[in-house]
């Protein structure tokens, strides 16, 4: 159907010319005839009758036929874009006798739809089931697992992993798993590991930790890969220290051995030389001293190490005091523990031990019987203080504590060795004020969960989704591919004005992903931008931003790359994407910044789809569609970002219906919309 501004200037042009004409046979029949008075209005009327009939059958034409079939158009629009969308208006004029059959075609459908879906619904009860204990499982499993398809593409990752990679931006489903961990070893791993499931151990460099990854092949549909990862960063640099000093200490000991075979040797051989017999018992005599040292260096080495074996890990302080109050009973000492509780990150059998050997030794010197234990949280320590009714403790005696053994055994670690496993030491502090009592401090190594009791991430909604194996490989060509198995990366700007060849700038940029065909919640990208020129008002009332609000936010030049690797190979979409784009092609700095990916443009395909409507712009088309913005969300990047997607989404089966079904079919649709356009 034409559009309403093409009938409306029809019917004007139309009414024009029967008006033209009508006055045009007036003229020459009044100067032909010569009628009468009586004749005159006669012919008046009959003259001026072809227009006013044009007016009126124009004006009963839009009432009665065109703007309901505008109203029709509307109504199909949104039964095919959303199904289930409550609040459709009747139709009205000549339509309204189809009312009763688009309800019951409307309705028809809505139950053939709700079948479905309680057919789907109890079909998959199970497939949930296994579902919610799998995630179950994962929410509680400490270790962090990814599992990718034969593509590496990440099909689902778990909160450890998510917690491991909080700042990485290549952490996301559907992601390749090169964008997360760049290591050639590890693709080359992948592609060759054994189909009978053994597993293959790989270590991988990172810039700050190493990586320790067991790689095994899953015998699932999909080819793919089940990685598991551990920080071996410093049970490594450890393993190394213990190395470098023990091979310091075998060519000692080799050495020193060797000297006191040949000196007793020579004694054994020498009988009458009283001075050269001397001699070799001072140097049998020096060497064994020099040997019991290294002996014992290397007992002390082996007694760390055997302590370091133990890994630290998160102890929530109450319950160290509780087993300390225990172990304590029986020594006729009691310990109250003040202050605020705490999460620290310790090996609790070895602490425990040091901390009941510490007040045994404090009750042996100054016949203490009652002891105070404090947590006091610092910015990356969390401090153990003991404190009693008594006198300070000297560094003298603290260093002759240090080297006692926790236990009564051989090769029992001592304190020293518990505090270097910690990276921690013992402090004497004396009352700084009248009343305070002296106190032995112990810095620990913070947990992350600071004061709060233990509580696990708040999972995110979608972490798994094998249905993304499914998809063609992505080295496959993207203008064949179909628009539903697209990843897709839907992003918006706010910036200082319109004007950007003159100067505006971004001062927020936001994006969320649509992969496989749906919005994943909480895959986005979301970052204010300092534009580095004050924001105007007349922006400001739009956006709501600041010069404030962004004074402590990064410049484009450190965002733009972050943003391009979030992409990383989806298709980007935007409404009015030529605005958009724009923004970030004149913010480009380097090749870590370009964006020469496809671009799909809701605006140019919802003209596309109908262009006998009016009104395409977003707030018009949420509207339309019964796409809502949340409260505040509105002109803001993130939130427009979002309502963009789900428009893009009710538009596909739309698009689909027309034949648009890949990512050519659409870019073709939008170049012959610019096209017309601009002629």
């Amino acid at each position: 159907m034409p559009s309403r501004q093409n009938l409306l200037g029809l019917w004007l042009l139309l009414t024009g010319i029967c008006l033209v004409v009508g006055l045009g046979v007036l003229i020459w029949l009044e100067s032909a005839l010569q009628p009468s008075s009586q004749t005159r209005p006669v012919l008046w009327v009959l003259g001026l009758s072809p227009a006013l009939l044009s007016l009126i059958a124009g004006w009963a034409l839009e009432r009665r036929l065109f703007r309901p079939l505008r109203q029709f158009q509307v109504l199909l629009a949104r039964l095919v874009a959303s199904p289930d969308a409550q609040g459709d208006y009747p139709l009205d004029g000549w339509l309204r006798p189809l009312q009763p059959d688009l309800d019951h075609i409307r309705d028809g459908w809505r139950q053939d739809r709700d079948r479905i879906r309680a057919a789907h619904a109890q079909g998959a009860e199970e497939a949930e089931r296994i579902k919610q204990e799998l995630e179950a499982l994962l929410q509680v499993l400490d270790l962090p697992l990814l599992i990718c398809d034969r593509h590496q593409r990440l099909l689902l990752f778990n909160p450890a992993a998510s917690e491991m990679f909080h700042d990485q931006p290549g952490l996301g489903l559907g992601r390749p798993l090169s964008q997360l961990l760049p290591h050639p070893s590890l693709a080359d791993a992948l592609q060759h590991l054994p189909e009978d499931g053994t597993p293959h151990q790989l270590l991988l460099p990172g810039e700050h930790h190493w990586l320790r990854c067991q790689l095994r092949r899953l015998g699932a549909y999909h080819g793919g890969a089940l990685i598991t990862l551990q920080d071996t960063t410093a049970a490594l640099e450890h393993d190394q220290r213990w190395r470098r000093t023990l091979a310091q200490l075998l060519p000692r000991l080799r050495g020193h051995c060797g000297s006191l075979n040949s000196a007793t040797e020579a004694l054994l051989q020498v009988e009458d030389n009283a001075e050269f017999k001397q001699r070799l018992e001072n140097a049998i005599e020096q060497e064994s001293q020099a040997l019991a040292g290294q002996v014992e260096q290397l007992t002390h080495l082996v007694e760390a190490h055997q302590l370091s074996q133990s890994s630290l890990e998160e102890t929530w302080s109450n319950d160290l005091c509780g087993a300390l109050k225990a172990q304590l009973v029986q020594q006729k000492i009691s310990l109250t523990p003040v202050g605020i509780p705490a999460w620290m990150k310790v090996d609790g059998p070895a602490l425990l031990a040091l901390l009941q050997l510490l007040i045994r030794q404090l009750g042996l010197a100054q016949q203490v019987k009652t002891v105070e234990l404090e947590v006091l949280l610092g910015n990356r320590r969390v401090y153990l203080d003991l404190s009693w009714p008594g006198e300070p403790l000297s560094e003298q005696q603290l260093q002759q504590w240090r080297s006692l053994p926790l236990f009564d055994e051989p090769l029992s670690p001592r304190i020293e060795d518990v505090l270097e496993q910690h990276g921690a030491d013992l402090w004497s502090l004396p009352p700084q004020q009248p009343g305070e009592t002296p106190r032995l401090r112990l810095p620990l190594p913070a947990s992350s969960r600071g004061i709060q009791p233990l509580q696990r991430p708040t999972p995110r909604p979608e972490f798994h989704d094998f249905s993304i194996a499914d998809l063609p490989a992505p080295s496959s060509d993207l203008a064949g591919m179909p628009l539903q198995q697209l990843e897709m990366v839907v992003f918006d700007t706010e910036t200082t004005g319109l004007d950007l060849r003159r100067g505006d700038k971004i001062i927020s940029l936001a994006a969320c992903r649509i992969l496989n065909g749906r919005l994943l919640a909480d895959d986005a990208f979301d970052q204010r931008v300092n534009p580095q020129r004050p924001i105007p008002p007349e922006s400001t009332a739009i956006h709501h931003l600041t010069d404030a609000d962004v004074a402590q936010s990064p410049p484009i030049e450190v965002v733009l790359p972050r943003f391009r690797h979030y992409v990383g190979n989806g298709v980007l979409v935007a409404h009015n994407a030529v605005f958009d784009l724009l923004a970030l092609q004149l913010s480009e700095s380097g090749e870590n910044s370009v964006f020469t990916m496809p671009v799909l443009d809701t605006l140019l395909l919802s003209r596309a789809i109908d262009p006998s409507l009016e009104g395409h712009g977003l707030d018009a088309l949420a509207e339309r569609f019964e796409l809502s913005f949340p409260p505040g969300t509105r002109h803001t990047a993130l939130g427009d970002a979002r309502v963009t997607a789900e428009l893009l989404l009710v538009l596909l089966p739309r698009l689909a219906s027309r034949g648009v079904l890949t990512l050519g079919d659409a870019l073709a649709l939008q170049r012959k919309i610019e096209q017309e356009q601009q002629g």
